[in-house]
């Protein structure tokens, strides 16, 4: 298997971290149905979305709108589950589309035009047990492993400016990763580490 992935991924079950069984009741009790953004944040997302990303392991990248009409676009969303899959096994996965919901707020919050830099979307589980055989920091549930994670940097933006926004605004997982420079973002439960 390729070495392509990062070291230290995000743990989403730090200590502390809801286990998956936790994850999954809370998202099915109300929060899905919330779509992970709280109504004022939705509200100023208006009529069409935009999410900038770039996957640091293969160069792809998707700049465009994802949602527009009062729905997700289902080819931008087929293109974004592409450049986010697992490079190291070539698969992938349908992505949850809140988490670009995430992005698309966090980077309008910034006022940032940059693409996002994406460190690790999906991972399979193969690659997700290979990780967590490396390093405690990786979670054996993590939700990348069901499309609703990325580690991510943002040119320009410190990871601590990132983790701080997004953790103020209570949209999801944020995990700092001071040292190796990166921000785990997702679109479970509103926790922090």
């Amino acid at each position: 298997m390729a070495r392509l992935f990062h070291p230290f991924a995000c743990p989403c079950c730090a200590p502390g971290a809801p286990n998956r069984r936790e994850v999954i009741r809370a998202a099915l009790g109300g929060l899905a149905a919330l779509a992970v953004t709280p109504a004022a944040v939705q509200a100023q997302m208006g009529g069409t979305r935009v999410v900038r990303i770039k996957r640091v392991q293969t160069g792809e990248s998707f700049e465009g709108v994802y949602w527009r009409d009062g729905r997700y676009d289902r080819d931008a969303l087929r293109r974004l589950d592409v450049v986010l899959r697992d490079p190291s096994m070539d698969e992938t996965t349908p992505m949850d589309p809140r988490l670009f919901d995430v992005l698309n707020v966090v980077a309008t919050r910034l006022d940032s035009d940059e693409s996002f830099e994406v460190i690790s979307g999906y991972r399979a589980p193969e690659t997700n047990a290979a990780r967590a055989r490396q390093s405690r920091r990786v979670s054996r549930v993590s939700l990348h492993m069901s499309g609703m994670a990325a580690d991510v940097r943002l040119p320009g933006r410190q990871a601590i400016a990132i983790a701080r926004l997004a953790a103020d605004m209570q949209i999801g997982g944020v995990g700092l990763y001071r040292r190796d420079g990166f921000v785990h973002l997702d679109c479970g439960p509103a926790r922090r580490w």
